[in-house]
């Protein structure tokens, strides 16, 4: 969702004042309210998936994709899909829009696929097929899956219960020999429900412990190693597997991962789902509540070209969300929602990382925690950074200009720039992030991650990223403060990113305007909504659909909905709501629910019409 940053640059009442928020979940501690669950109603929801009855409700590129026609042979009955088989540049779609109960434990998207074609070669994929849900490739198949007749195909749809999405098939040639791929019998079961969910509202796994080793190629660009990670069962219910997000897999195809897992132990990993970005991973036993487990993997990790909060401007390479991490579930379930470019789908619980990265002597290598450098082999260095408590890991790598300062409050930060940023600007934004990092702190609590590291790179298209004590930023004293403001509301405060981005974007985009002096005065007055669905705390799903409101209104009304709050409540009292609800939300998890429960304790005035008012549900 590139045609509209999701870290916007700009000024106003209601311009965000630059860049995001990621998600970050928190400890097992704390219940998180949620809704009932809906009721599964068990459905088979493709129609005419034998494409026995006619072409309704499907749509075709040609009237001949749906056909009984001589040359291929249906898995069923008597008709077909034959997508391409032409031998020339050729492109075949088929689709139709399926909508997917919610409350079902498991929705799986099956079908039969015949793959003929006249390629002789063993490795190169010339002509493919691609499943989709929405803009979202769940596999693809090529001329190197040729089979003698039909096999069937299962992908994991469960992260789509709820939602009325758009199923499609897009078959591509080249410009010559040719491959028919021909599908039947497609289907799209839902099931589950009955079994009862987690018995408690705790998140789960607890407590996760990362260790990673990485060595990089000689420009910073790919990584391999091995990763493990041991964590807790804190819920009363039993795990019998767990989730590792693959996020950067976004970045790919799941012909090309960028990030590849290979070689698990502890447990039985399935075939990715989520477009790649979801690892399911078997345990050997369930895992009752107390009980603790490791598993590990070796662990590739390739940079694209692009600068990208994962991806390389020249020889700088900006590594976030490349770790494998484990996938949060609670009273809601598994969380295992698509990645999202346009904002952040990023949920996971407070961990503890310690990360080797064996790198060439002429890179730097920037990243969450507190590093060390060791000398390693000839003409190498081996960085370990350890970090307590951050909700992810990122690093960078590349010959950056590196400038260095203590905080008045005493926290080291560091600055990297990239070539083309001068040192003026480099030393501005220095002094700009120790002021906010301290100013940040005396509102909500002391900074604990130690040493802060912001990677300065102005080509960046978002404006800035936030990872824990590590942050991409371009050039600007407002996207930096923000930045740095989201150390607390996403890394301390942690949130459902993905369902609740207004917790982290909002909060910190109201902190920014704090630490600059800006008092938000009359900013409600410009709100103008642009539907009645429209609502400051919509989910990540609804902002991809409407992209272009996303920042006005998750940053922009967001933060002004926060003033409008200080003065129903006071300056005093808000301050206190803040500092208090960040001290018991510490390494947590907030919900909308929970920060409206804390306004509401924190004055006698009747909030009701107040959340109405800023469309604030939940």
């Amino acid at each position: 969702m590139r045609s509209t940053p999701h870290k916007a640059l700009g000024a106003g009442a209601l311009t965000v004042a630059a860049v995001a928020a990621l998600v970050l979940p928190g400890t097992p501690a704390a219940a998180r309210p949620t809704a009932a669950p809906a009721a599964c109603t068990p459905a088979q929801v493709v129609g005419n998936g034998g494409f026995e009855s006619g072409t309704s409700p499907w749509s075709a590129s040609s009237s001949t994709v749906i056909t009984s026609r001589a040359g291929q042979t249906a898995h069923g009955g008597s008709s077909y899909a034959w997508l391409d088989g032409v031998g020339s540049s050729h492109t075949d779609t088929l689709g139709q829009s399926v909508t997917i109960p919610a409350g079902c434990d498991a929705a799986t998207l099956t079908f039969w696929l015949h793959i003929d074609t006249d390629e002789t070669t063993s490795s190169v994929a010339y002509d493919k097929l691609r499943a989709k849900i929405g803009s979202t490739t769940l596999a693809t198949y090529s001329n190197l899956d040729k089979n003698t007749g039909y096999v069937k195909k299962s992908i994991d749809v469960s992260a789509y219960a709820g939602q009325t999405v758009a199923l499609s098939f897009t078959g591509t040639e080249d410009s010559s020999l040719r491959t028919s791929f021909v599908l039947d019998d497609i289907a799209l079961d839902t099931s589950g429900g009955s079994a009862p969910p987690p018995g408690d509202s705790t998140r789960t796994p607890a407590a996760p412990s990362y260790t990673v080793n990485l060595s990089s190629d000689t420009t910073g660009t790919a990584w391999a190693g091995h990763e493990s990670v041991t964590f807790t069962n804190a819920s009363a219910t039993a795990l019998n597997e767990v989730y590792l997000r693959l996020w950067d897999n976004y970045h790919g195809t799941c012909d090309a991962m960028p990030i590849r897992v290979t070689n698990v132990t502890g447990g039985t990993a399935e075939a990715p789902s989520v477009a790649c970005t979801a690892l399911k991973i078997d345990l050997p036993a369930p895992l009752a509540q107390g009980q603790s487990a490791t598993l590990g993997f070796d662990l590739g990790i390739t940079v694209p070209s692009g600068a990208d909060r994962f991806g390389h401007d020249g020889a700088y390479s900006f590594i976030g969300n490349a770790l494998p991490v484990l996938a949060v579930r609670d009273s809601a379930g598994w969380h295992l929602d698509p990645y999202t470019d346009n904002g952040e789908s990023f949920y996971s619980l407070a961990a503890d990382f310690k990360v080797t990265l064996d790198h060439p002597n002429g890179l730097l290598v920037p990243a969450t925690g507190t590093s060390t450098d060791t000398p390693g082999s000839s003409g190498r260095t081996v960085t370990t950074a350890t970090a307590s408590k951050v909700r992810d890991f990122a690093w960078a790598a590349g010959p950056f200009t590196k400038i260095s300062g203590t905080s008045s409050a005493g926290v080291a930060v560091n600055v990297y720039s990239v070539s083309g940023i001068s040192s003026s600007s480099a030393q501005s934004m220095l002094s700009t992030a120790k002021t906010a990092v301290d100013a940040h702190a005396a509102r909500f609590g002391a900074y604990p991650y130690g040493e802060l590291d912001a990677v300065l790179d102005n080509n960046y298209w978002f404006g800035g990223m936030e990872y824990p004590g590590f942050v991409l930023d371009v050039v600007s004293s407002t996207a930096l403060t923000h930045e740095i403001g989201h150390q607390w509301w996403y890394g301390i405060v942690g949130d459902d990113e993905y369902n609740s981005p207004w917790l982290d974007e909002a909060f910190t985009d109201y902190a920014t305007d704090l630490a600059l002096g800006k008092t938000g005065s009359n900013c409600w007055n410009s709100v103008s909504w642009a539907s009645s669905a429209e609502k400051i705390t919509n989910s990540m799903a609804y902002w991809d659909a409407h992209s272009s409101r996303y920042s006005t209104v998750v940053y922009g009304y967001g933060k002004c909905a926060l003033h409008d709050l200080r003065r129903v409540l006071g300056d005093t009292a808000m301050t206190k709501l803040l500092k208090d609800y960040a001290t018991a939300h510490w390494y947590g998890v907030s919900t909308t629910a929970e920060f409206k429960a804390a306004a509401q304790a924190a004055t006698s005035t009747d909030l009701t019409s107040f959340w109405t008012q800023h469309r604030i549900d939940g």
